[in-house]
């Protein structure tokens, strides 16, 4: 991740070189540099400087032989983060005096003129190359000092990371033929899963712009418009309540193309994003990538994001826990599906070889653990030698119903098995997704050695809204139902699928897509089935539908979440990390301290006015 070496070569009228650049075959040249001091050390008379920029780190020598007292007394006063240029001579360090940990560590440049450029204050933490990350820095000071946090040479390596996958994506799509094409920042309202942040118009009060949670509508306008192949690096906004995941401002690269299907977006996207990897990480991705359905990812690893790297796998045992005398296990394989519920069921998950590895307080902990899915408890059972089972809920199994989960399972001699069961099998699947994934991590099954991509297709269209009694989308409604769901639409809305696909990386979404409606007819249908009149779809949507009608193209697209997807590839748990300016999770930023009230007439003039008597969330 190094940049040391991509320093380009410049000259201004301050310096002629970088502190990363100068090399041995560089002795003798003189130099005129400029940076932050680093660090200062006083060896003897001398006086050694280490000179910092982007590009890397240069030593500084101060001989008070070869200048005058008073610039060696400057030079004495030099601080940490005070900004200098210097010119001097490249020399070569003596043998016993270099470094092989810095790229410019076989010189060193002898200085003859000093400039003080800037006085620096102490900085609230350590910014020296030399430093650890700062990790033990809270994030909120980091966070409140960002333009000192960003100064740290582990944090501008991120940024440029960051630069290179925006670099190398923006390439690889230029050599596909895509176009880069700016769409509004202001916009209106759509139905796209989360809040918006609404601007209010000055010129038009009691009317709003919603800052775009993603270029969708435009983009499909840009395919009716015949521009073929789209793509922007998008910023996005959502007002919604955060995680270390998430931001209310995100950007995310958003493509579009027509006249294509699923496989087109997948071929396209997988070959762009080995460029990726190749050119920012050195590293050949397998192709193409895993696919899984959405029912079978849930089936399978408990979750539509599964980290592939995991081996565990969740097996349906309804069937078999049916005829236990268990009441709570046959209860929830025999609870029936309904409008609103999916039908109960019984997962479990074999751990291979696991049968002493957790305690029985681990083992009884693990209900705390699945509580958050709604999930009542976790039973366990452990495979003894000769396959005898033990355990809290062997008497569950008895005999023939033991042999057949043994079966079902492929559970051997020191193998844990954990079941989950429940009247929602949503439940029961997300509930034994958290154990695999947590037993994953926490007894080292997890290859982290490789990166696993998977595309998760086959997305249920429609979920049951409780608070309207009614159906919204599971994402935005602008998707295609697939084919064989598109009669159930008005009847059985739970059944429909869509044509959509989310892409995972190592267990995160990165991107999702979806082939779009361009039937004017259906994406009325699919309006109807939200609960959109005739007449309120026209309004909210008629410059789509009117698009529609003028001769829309096949098309489809997809977007790549790229705050979450260049920390992953940096193997960082925080996108923050790789976000100039980051904001809180109360959506604060505290550097600037925004949101911050604004004057009176700032009001006035947008025709608003601040009511005290409204909390938050009303």
């Amino acid at each position: 991740m190094s940049h040391e070496s991509q320093t380009p070569s410049f000259s201004t009228t301050r310096r002629d070189a970088s502190c990363g650049e100068l090399r041995r075959h560089d002795a003798g040249r003189r130099v005129r540099l400029c940076g932050w001091v680093d660090r200062r050390r006083d060896h003897g008379g001398l006086l050694f400087v280490d000179l910092r920029d982007r590009w890397g780190r240069t030593q500084l020598v101060f001989d008070p032989d070869r200048l005058g007292a008073e610039v060696f007394a400057e030079a004495g006063r030099l601080r940490a983060e005070d900004v200098i240029a210097v010119e001097g001579a490249v020399r070569e360090r003596p043998e016993e005096a270099r470094s092989d940990k810095l790229a410019t560590g076989e010189i060193e440049v002898h200085v003859e003129r000093l400039e003080l450029l800037n006085r620096a204050e102490t900085p609230p933490f350590p910014v020296s190359a030399s430093a650890r990350e700062g990790d033990d820095v809270a994030m909120e000071t980091r966070m409140r000092y960002r333009h000192i946090d960003l100064r740290r040479p582990v944090v501008q390596q991120r940024l440029i990371f960051r630069h290179r996958v925006v670099m190398a994506l923006r390439q690889a799509l230029d050599a596909l033929g895509f176009v880069e094409i700016e769409t509004p920042i202001l916009t209106r309202s759509t139905p796209e899963g989360a809040r918006d942040y609404l601007v209010p118009s000055r010129l038009q009060h009691g009317s709003f712009y919603a800052l775009p949670q993603s270029p969708q509508l435009f983009k499909q306008l840009l395919m009716v418009a015949g521009y073929d192949r789209y793509f922007q690096v998008a910023r996005c906004f959502r007002d919604e309540d955060l995680r270390a995941d998430r931001q209310p401002e995100f950007t995310q690269l958003d493509l579009e193309m027509s006249f294509v299907d699923e496989e087109d977006i997948y071929r396209t996207l997988e070959q762009v994003l080995a460029e990726v990897w190749q050119r920012c990480k050195g590293v050949q991705l397998e192709r193409p990538f895993a696919r899984l359905r959405y029912d079978e990812a849930i089936a399978r690893y408990g979750s539509d994001r599964p980290d592939l790297r995991n081996p565990l796998e969740i097996r349906d045992v309804t069937d078999v826990a049916a005829r236990s005398p268990f009441g709570f296990l046959a209860e929830a394989a025999a609870a029936p599906r309904t409008r609103t519920e999916p039908g109960g069921a019984v997962r479990a998950l074999r751990v291979p070889g696991a049968a002493d590895r957790l305690s029985r307080k681990e083992l009884d902990a693990l209900g705390e653990l699945v509580a958050p899915t709604g999930a009542k408890g976790v039973g366990w059972i452990k495979v003894a030698e000769g396959g005898e089972l033990r355990g809290a809920l062997r008497k569950g199994f008895p005999d023939a119903l033991g042999a057949a989960l043994r079966e079902r399972l492929e559970a051997q001699p020191g193998d844990l098995v954990l079941v989950v069961a429940d009247r929602n099998a949503d439940v029961a699947a997300a509930a034994c997704g958290r154990l695999r994934e947590t037993l994953g991590r926490q007894l080292g099954l997890v290859d982290t050695s490789a990166d696993r991509l998977v595309w998760i297709t086959d997305f249920p269209y429609f979920e049951y809204d409780p608070e309207t009694d009614g159906y919204i989308a599971c994402r935005h409604p602008f998707t295609q139902p697939a084919a064989d769901s598109i009669d159930r639409l008005e009847d059985e809305p739970l059944a429909v699928r869509t044509r959509a696909y989310d892409l995972v990386l190592n267990g995160s979404e990165i991107g999702s897509g979806s082939v779009r409606n361009h039937d004017v007819e259906i994406q009325k249908r699919v309006l109807a089935v939200m609960g959109y009149s005739p007449e309120e779809s026209e309004q909210r949507f008629g410059f789509l539908m009117e698009a529609l009608r003028s001769g829309a193209p096949p098309h489809a697209g997809a977007a790549i979440g790229l705050d979450r997807f260049c920390a992953l590839l940096l193997g960082l748990d925080n996108l923050r990390e790789v976000v100039a300016f980051p904001k809180t999770t109360r959506a604060s930023c505290l550097l600037t301290h925004a949101p911050a009230p604004v004057d009176p007439a700032q009001l006035a003039a947008l025709g608003l006015r601040i009511r005290s008597d409204v909390s938050v969330g009303e």
